[in-house]
């Protein structure tokens, strides 16, 4: 960790998914004279070995990640001193609770330069002051709050989050159609609206409700709830959704939805 001499630099790690959001830290951070930008990761696993590697003093840490998001990438950091962390952050405002009655800093994407900056001040004070162990035990409270966990959400996603060219947007899942795989993406169709997703159709599958969505198709995952028929094409079946759309089912997945369709009311 930063010992107490000024006249060395902070070694800091950015870690964030998207490449985009990684060089708008990497352009913030640029002509800031007492940062040494060490590493960025793409991914929580990168992350980890990462921090564990390079001991940085700050990290810049997305928390919704594939795979391993910034809240698993801190659970695997617990035998070892903290760095510095800033949290970088689409939830919402009742969730940024949880970090604010933590006294940890986040960045609530999209942010301006004014509050980056402000975050990063934050920071270093952290760092002179050697608030390494106090910043643990923040973290440790954090990543056991019920208010923040995974565990403790429901298991099922309410909301989608899209991130968009500079914004990012959140969709119901209820009010999602359905969903179309396009190669490692997902197309979300909602109300005549597509929304891309990066996410895999097997990822997503998982994450849904399965009493409210089942893949259909090996591109194709549909809200049932949207489904009024289903009957025979030529040599093959489709669902029809209330808006007209025909999707199509594969063999495997007929009878199921025959017998879905005869228990739903």
């Amino acid at each position: 960790m930063m010992s107490g001499t000024h006249s060395r630099k902070i070694k800091t790690i950015i870690v964030d998914d998207e490449p985009p959001a990684r060089r708008n830290l990497r352009a913030l951070l640029k002509p800031v004279a007492d940062i040494d930008l060490v590493k960025e990761c793409g991914n929580g696993r990168d992350a980890v070995a990462g921090i564990r590697a390079l001991e940085p003093d700050l990290v810049f840490l997305d928390v919704q990640m594939p795979e391993m998001d910034g809240f698993r990438v801190l659970e695997q950091l617990t035998d070892q001193p903290m760095p510095v962390i800033i949290f970088v952050t689409a939830y919402d405002q009742y969730a940024l609770k949880a970090f604010e009655v933590s006294a940890l800093d986040y960045l609530l994407k999209p942010f301006d330069d004014a509050r980056f900056y402000k975050a990063l001040s934050h920071a270093r004070r952290q760092i002179a002051q050697q608030d390494a162990g106090l910043m643990g035990n923040k973290l440790l409270t954090l990543i056991a709050s019920r208010e923040i966990t995974t565990d403790s959400q429901p298991r099922f996603p309410a909301r989608l989050m899209i991130k968009a060219t500079g914004r990012v947007i959140f969709i119901r899942t209820d009010e999602v159609d359905w969903i179309e795989a396009c190669d490692n993406y997902v197309q979300l169709h909602v109300g005549g609206k597509t929304h891309l997703l990066r996410r895999t159709m097997t990822e997503l599958e998982g994450a849904l409700n399965p009493k409210q969505f089942a893949r259909i198709h090996r591109k194709t995952i549909v809200n049932l709830n949207r489904v009024t028929q289903l009957r025979p094409h030529v040599n093959e079946h489709l669902v029809v959704l209330q808006d007209g759309t025909e999707l199509k089912v594969s063999r495997g997945r007929r009878e199921w939805l025959e017998q879905w369709l005869g228990r739903a009311p």
